[in-house]
């Protein structure tokens, strides 16, 4: 009797789990056929890294405007600029600007392009809490990397129910360290120049140009 009850339990929660899958993958399905329609995207956001073990605690805010897979991303004083094919980081503390090959292929580094769409390939995923955050339902999701070699613990990924866009984004570290993307605008279709995406060399003429490809 006692091995039929642990049979129909875990029977039980088996079917729970698939249902909490599916209903988890309709919503991130739902985000993203969402956001795919939009020409364009400027956030402007709030990036917390912290690692309690360090006694680390950093905070700053950004901004970042995707198109397709480019993007231009400005953070902690430093602007990175994707044009579709190499990418662009441009130190003015440094006088410096680094020129290399995208590194998408790097299954571990959430880059702003993939941002809203990583969690499409390499991970599971199931329903988290859902937070009451200044008047908006926030659902979130959990994601945990397929890859057991992977440098990523969990991530939640924290969607507005209202909007279904991504509210907040929580990495956490399997070496402890926690990173929190927070959106505090989201605006689509926005005005943007065309040469947005575009390195001019001739502004940088007196910085150190390191190519690394």
């Amino acid at each position: 009797m006692k091995q039929l009850i642990v049979i129909l339990t875990f029977i039980i929660g088996g079917l729970g789990f698939s249902q909490d899958s599916n209903q988890a993958e309709s919503l991130l399905n739902e985000v993203h056929d969402k956001v795919s329609t939009y020409e364009n995207i400027s956030i402007e956001f709030k990036y917390v890294l912290e690692n309690l073990s360090e006694n680390i605690k950093q905070e700053t805010r950004g901004d970042v405007v995707l198109e397709g897979e480019k993007y231009r991303l400005n953070i902690l004083g430093i602007t990175r600029i994707y044009d579709g094919k190499k990418l662009y980081t441009i130190s003015p503390e440094d006088e410096e600007v680094t020129i290399s090959a995208d590194n998408t292929e790097d299954e571990n580094t959430i880059t702003p392009s993939k941002m809203l769409s990583f969690y499409k390939d390499g991970y599971s995923y199931n329903m988290d809490i859902i937070q009451d955050v200044k008047g908006r339902k926030v659902q979130f999701v959990k994601l945990s990397p397929i890859d057991a070699n992977s440098e990523i613990k969990e991530v939640l990924l924290g969607i507005d129910a209202k909007t279904k866009h991504i509210y907040r984004l929580i990495e956490i570290g399997k070496n402890g360290t926690k990173t929190t993307l927070t959106v505090n605008s989201f605006k689509t279709n926005e005005p943007i120049s065309k040469s947005l995406f575009t390195f001019d060399e001739n502004k940088y003429k007196s910085y150190y140009i390191n190519k690394l490809d």
